[in-house]
């Protein structure tokens, strides 16, 4: 037995019990997690601090060491977040329909817990807590493997947590860490059939897709970000030029900020100077069309076809002058790795237009891509956002870490 069976043993049992914990004895075990991380900030501090420097050693991105960062406003937040999961409604045992047969038979569906879950993720600690205390809630035994580059602030993380499990009765192998960062460790994960009951990828392209092509177990693809901002010729340029800024900047590391900015030829010249002003203020790298170079200037890198397939994850985006809604649509359906779009607009056919011919998990009108969120969209903290079609789709909460069960009651009822 490897090690990654050995922790996948320990998961499944450890399952047994949270998916007989009631509603009353999980939030229990939420309260002392929050309560435990707000007393151990100054440790857990300490851990990432560790991680940071590493981080500045191996010339991570300033992007993605704030992604990496918990200072004690951030610890609070998540301890915060976890308070918020408490107060969502336990979906486990939930009915989802029922009927009776004409032979009697009573049927009900009843959401039940998936079981074991494995989270492979990058960079974000936050990211530890929120998908253990959703498993958690939900009913599951929860495997994290973090990246190394955070395997610090992780270690503190699940060890608070475990101590917090521990103190209400529950098995501390409810939440475990994979401690090992190696990739045949990553890739036993992605083979650990009997006991993990699915797995769900989270961070950059490469490794969502080295998940999809490498699992055996039952896979969640959630999304690289690749998302878009569609500013159309009837759109109000003060909101336009708010939306397009936000999108990008407000924080430019997560998935759901975006990597290209597309904008009605009759309205370009008037609104792109202004956005270029917004961008401005954050240094943003421009990757531009040829109408874009003319209209700004020697400021724009000439853009490659490779850029608009590109989640660049920091100050830099790919630009392009389109001559219609029909035209960006059809870009966005070319490069978009449908996560989250938007269209800026006061024409509501063609609002119309982009929301039934963009295929992607959010789809905006006059609204910042940043909001595919799941506490935004009030689920409490997320697991990811699924960019699939089967189980979930968008950002991932509580019901979908559930999945349902079937219960028959007869008496004495046989099949002729």
């Amino acid at each position: 037995m490897n090690y990654m069976e050995e922790l996948g043993q320990k998961a499944k049992q450890a399952s047994y019990a949270a998916a007989s914990a009631g509603t009353v004895l999980k939030n229990q075990a939420l309260h002392a997690i929050s309560e435990a991380l707000v007393q151990n900030t100054q440790k857990i501090i300490q851990a990432n601090q560790t991680d940071m420097e590493n981080a500045v050693r191996n010339n991570m991105t300033p992007a993605m060491q704030d992604r990496l960062k918990l200072d004690e406003k951030r610890i609070q937040a998540i301890a915060n977040a976890v308070l918020k999961v408490v107060a969502l409604d336990d979906p486990v045992g939930e009915e989802v329909r029922g009927w009776l047969r004409p032979n009697g038979l009573r049927i009900r569906q009843v959401r039940v817990p998936m079981g074991v879950i494995g989270i492979i993720f990058e960079s974000r600690p936050n990211v530890t807590v929120d998908a253990a205390v959703l498993c958690l809630k939900a009913g599951n035994a929860v495997i994290l493997r973090g990246g190394k580059e955070a395997i610090n602030s992780n270690l503190c993380l699940v060890q608070v947590m475990q101590d917090a499990l521990a103190s209400v009765g529950l098995p501390k192998e409810l939440v475990q860490l994979v401690e090992k960062t190696d990739r045949e460790t990553a890739a036993d994960m992605m083979k650990l059939n009997g006991y993990l009951d699915v797995l769900i990828p989270r961070g950059g392209a490469g490794l969502i897709q080295a998940v999809v092509k490498q699992a055996t177990v039952p896979v969640i693809e959630t999304g690289a970000g690749n998302c878009h901002v569609y500013i159309d010729e009837s759109a109000e340029p003060d909101m336009a030029v708010s939306i397009a800024d936000n999108a990008k900047t407000q924080r430019p590391s997560v998935c759901n900020a975006i990597e290209t900015l597309l904008i009605h030829k009759n309205i370009a010249e008037k609104i792109l100077p202004e956005i270029k002003k917004a961008f401005d203020k954050h240094e943003v790298i421009i990757h531009g069309c040829e109408i874009t170079g003319k209209i700004l200037g020697d400021c724009v890198i000439p853009v490659t076809e490779e850029d608009y397939f590109k989640e660049y994850g920091n100050y830099e985006i790919a630009v392009r002058i389109v001559d219609s809604v029909e035209e960006a649509v059809s870009h966005i359906q070319k490069y978009s790795t449908s996560h989250s779009e938007a269209i800026v607009t006061q024409n509501m056919q063609n609002a119309e237009y982009f929301l039934n011919h963009v295929n992607s998990a959010a789809v905006y009108v006059n609204a910042s891509t940043r909001f595919t969120d799941g506490e935004e969209f009030g689920f409490g903290a997320e697991i990811g956002i699924s960019t699939q079609k089967l189980h979930a789709r968008g950002p991932m909460g509580l019901l979908a870490l559930t999945t349902t069960q079937y219960r028959i009651t007869g008496n004495g009822q046989i099949r002729g």
